[in-house]
Parts: structure tokens; sequence; C-alpha cells
């Protein structure tokens, strides 16, 4: 059998399924937080588990069905669980997989290999082979929370994202309050390049929804900016100055992870914005590759806060580009003018 190209349609297909199955398996911790905590005597070891088992099932998918193209850059190194320190971490691991079902026999060997592969050379994302990006838990304390996370994959060729999906396991169909924290669905959305983008709603049965397609605001129409909960995260005071000066706005959505991009595109909100929130702070590409592409193939514009677009192209991270602005095509135009004025640009 050849191998597959970044274009084949299967390989979507392959990896919805398998982002389908990281979030069920992420469900599966959240209904075991206190009982982890305890387990592994640390309070953030239900999202470290849920990460961990997440990696594992998407890399295994994709690698059984011959679908890991170039490889995988993921967020996460199997050395954690490699340490002896850690053993209860990768113990709760095998049984959160095997309990859910996702994986009924997964091993301790078998997880950790699996987990591997996600630390492939980035150079592949520039490759003719292409290869994929991944955040298996995007959204840390939203996580734990029992709020808004995701599972974020990516596909990038040539360096230029191909297609990218969304598993946001708390986030209602309609709307932006939280779905009940054992809900048995969510809403997963897909997109590729010049395909546009479609959400799915993934339950007992996995359905959806048709194309998204987002209309612009015009200048008299208040604008609701999608911020992060966690203030460190971007600059919410300079932000309010910059929404302020490019026109009326709405009340704010505080929400973790790339949920933010998924409600962007859906019309849930209407800017996303990152400011730098320290010096020399570069974007990671797991953080906004899937999140970009279903923002943009539903009709805003996604650039860094020049007007730049994002650069998948340099490894890790996003070193060439200076914050994120994501927002239908006239709004933007104005937020960069607004921009221009609170942050004006540096000097060479």
């Amino acid at each position: 059998m050849p191998e597959p190209t970044p274009r084949d349609g299967t390989i979507l297909q392959i990896a919805l399924a398998a982002v389908e199955d990281a979030a069920f398996v992420c469900r599966h911790v959240q209904r075991k937080l206190d009982a982890l905590r305890a387990m592994t005597k640390d309070d953030a070891s239900p999202v470290t588990i849920a990460d961990f088992a997440s990696q594992a099932v998407i890399c295994r998918a994709l690698s059984r069905a011959g679908a890991l193209l170039g490889g995988m850059v993921a967020e996460e190194s199997a050395a954690f669980l490699k340490q002896p320190e850690h053993a209860p971490h990768l113990a709760a691991c095998v049984a959160a997989l095997r309990e859910s079902g996702v994986w009924p026999h997964a091993t301790p060997e078998e997880i950790v290999a699996m987990v591997d592969l996600g630390a492939a050379d980035p150079a592949i994302l520039n490759s003719e082979r292409g290869g994929w990006t991944l955040d298996p838990v995007d959204g840390t304390k939203g996580f734990l929370r029992g709020e808004q996370y995701c599972v974020s994959l990516a596909l990038i060729h040539r360096g230029r994202v191909e297609a990218g999906i969304l598993g946001c396991p708390n986030l209602p169909q309609k709307g932006v309050a939280t779905a009940p924290r054992h809900s048995a669905t969510g809403c997963f959305f897909v997109a590729t390049r010049a395909e546009g983008t479609a959400m799915h709603l993934v339950g007992e049965t996995s359905r959806s929804s048709g194309p998204i397609a987002r209309q612009d605001l015009s200048p008299a129409e208040p604008a609701r900016l999608s911020e992060s909960v966690e203030t460190s995260h971007t600059r919410q005071d300079v932000a309010a100055k910059i929404m302020q000066l490019a026109g009326p706005v709405g009340p704010p959505v505080q929400m973790d992870s790339q949920c933010k991009y998924a409600i962007l595109a859906r019309g849930d909100a209407d800017v996303y914005l990152r400011l730098p929130s320290k010096r020399g702070y570069v974007e990671r590409i797991w953080d906004h590759a899937a999140g970009m592409l279903i923002a943009q193939e539903a009709g805003c514009v996604v650039t860094d806060i020049r007007g730049k677009p994002l650069d998948f192209s340099k490894g890790r991270g996003l070193e060439a580009n200076e914050g994120i602005l994501g927002a239908p095509p006239e709004l933007h135009a104005r937020l960069l003018n607004a921009i221009a004025q609170v942050i004006p640009p540096q000097s060479p």
C-alpha cells in the first residue's frame, strides 16, 4: 500500500477518530480527578495523566493506520513517565486507557513508546512528506476546573497548515457556557485548507452540523473579545484599550484553550487577541496551528499583531511573529490600526 500524502481525504478521517478517542479518555480522567490526586499525591496529576493518555492514543492511531507521514511534533515528552518516581502517573495512565475502553490492553511500555513518537524533528513540518503537531490537552487549568479545554491536532506540510482538528469536549453546541463536565458529547471542529470548516457533534454517534461561515461586523456593531481566563497569557488592560479604539465593545468572553478560536469561527466571539505578556515570549506552534486554520477557513483573518501571517516553518515556536490577532476581515483591519497606536512597532 502506498504511503498516504498530506492531501489524502482518509487521513483527516483517521485523525478525527483519533481525536474523538483522545477526548473520550480525557472525559474519563475528569470523572476521577480526586481519586487520581490521591493516588499520585499531586494536585495537577489528572491533567498530566490526560496529556500522556491523549498523546499516546493519537500517536497510536495514526501510526497503526500508516498516517503519521513524516512524524509528530507534540508538546509532551515521555521522559517524565520513564522516571521511577513517576511510576504512579504511568500506572494511572494505563488504567485510564484500559478502563475507558479506548485501549483495553494497553501496557506501560506501549504507552511510553507511543508518547515518544511525538518527539519528531520539527524539520519534518517543512518537508515534502509533512507531519503533525499536537497539543494533547490544551487548557490545563480549564481542564482542572472542569471548564474549557481541547485536544488540538494539525497537519503541516512545507511549513503550511493544511488541516486542523479541535476536539472541545466541554463546549456546548450553541453559546459559550460550559457543558456539564460529564457530558457525553461535545463540539469538534475540522478544517482543511481551501475547503472550509465544519462543526461535528460527538456522542453516541458523530454527526456534522454543516459548514461554518461567519459574518463580518460593521463599525457600529459591538465586538466581543475572547480572552484567556489566565491573566498571565496576555495583557488584558492593553487589549481593552485596543478594543475601545477599534469601535464599540461588547462584553468579553473568558475561556481557556484554543476553544477561543472555535467560538471565533462560529460567531460566539469576534476577536482573538494575544499580546506578548513578556519580552521575548514565543508562542508554540501546537497552541495555534489547528485553531488558526479553523478560524481562517470559517472566514476570519488570523495574523500576528503586525499583520504578518503566522509562520510555522521555524520549528516548535512562532519566532517570526509577535502576538496573535484573529477577527473577521473588516474588524481585523480596524484592530491592526488600533494596535499600531497603542503598541507602536519597535525600530529594527
